[in-house]
């Protein structure tokens, strides 16, 4: 059942917001070809439910997702408004999985009829959200981490933290198993074990993080490419399209950013009311 559109004053602006261990777009989307994230994602139709499809099903309606890492799906929201939020995986790769209402089994993915909204629709609907978004962000996943996965191997962990660092190509697979003192052929292994995708797609995915957060800082297409160690502006273009399955020009054009005469980290009253259990 569908409910209410935006109210009058709202904003319709995409947000992204790319901190820590989350990463947050809340905005319209349209129709998404195959693709698969390096990290796991929660989906939640903001005031209608969507379509999604994974290969070689049918497509299935629903109203919120959990997709985990790696896991191609194709997507079909018809220009209506998506909360979409992404979990590291190290930082709890089934977490996500807290914010999910009654849900149908879909080979390791879930979809369902209702689950976490209010918050992720409250960040859509305010002007000012890119000022309290990593608050409520932190708030909205540490309700929803409520099991505690495996501990991380300490020898991934601090590959991560190279990584992260440092997530352009030449931070080759090599170089950091032997930091490790792993081999090159182990370390991938136990990666994939921990991360839930290979290490060269988690690579990529941490270059896709730094690409969106220097465009929220303003930067175009060919700066934000060049920040995140892509080739030039067409190879960026075409892994954001592999990642997310639809053209950058989409998502991240004339995107929401702070108003300056906000106090960052100030939280909107608004945000504070919607409980993360709001559906």
């Amino acid at each position: 059942m569908n409910e209410r559109a935006a109210p009058p004053g709202t904003s319709p602006v995409p947000l992204w917001h790319v901190e820590g261990a989350h990463t947050l777009y809340a905005g319209p989307l349209t129709n998404h070809a195959s693709h698969q994230h390096g990290a796991p994602v929660y989906l939640a139709g903001l005031y209608e439910a969507f379509r999604i499809r994974f290969a070689p099903g049918a497509w299935i309606t629903c109203r919120t997702a959990f997709i985990p890492a790696g896991m191609p799906h194709e997507l079909d929201c018809a220009g209506a408004p998506i909360g979409v939020l992404y979990r590291e995986p190290d930082a709890g790769a089934w977490a996500l999985t807290g914010l999910m209402g009654p849900a149908e089994t879909v080979g390791t993915a879930l979809v369902g009829m209702s689950g976490e909204i209010g918050a992720l629709r409250s960040l859509f609907e305010h002007r000012d959200a890119c000022d309290w978004a990593g608050a409520a962000v932190a708030d909205l996943s540490g309700f929803a981490a409520q099991r505690v996965d495996r501990p991380v191997d300490p020898r991934i962990a601090d590959i991560l933290v190279d990584l992260r660092a440092r997530p352009e190509a030449r931070m080759s697979a090599g170089r950091l198993a032997m930091a490790a003192s792993l081999s090159s052929s182990r370390m991938q292994h136990l990666f994939s074990a921990t991360m839930g995708v290979p290490f060269r797609r988690y690579r990529g995915w941490l270059r896709m993080r730094r690409a969106i957060e220097a465009v929220m800082r303003g930067a175009n297409f060919t700066g934000a490419a060049h920040e995140a160690a892509f080739a030039d502006q067409a190879h960026f273009a075409n892994a954001f399209r592999r990642t997310f399955g639809a053209p950058a020009s989409y998502s991240l054009q004339d995107i929401r950013r702070p108003i300056p005469s906000r106090r960052s980290g100030a939280i909107a009253q608004a945000g504070q009311d919607e409980h993360p259990q709001g559906r």
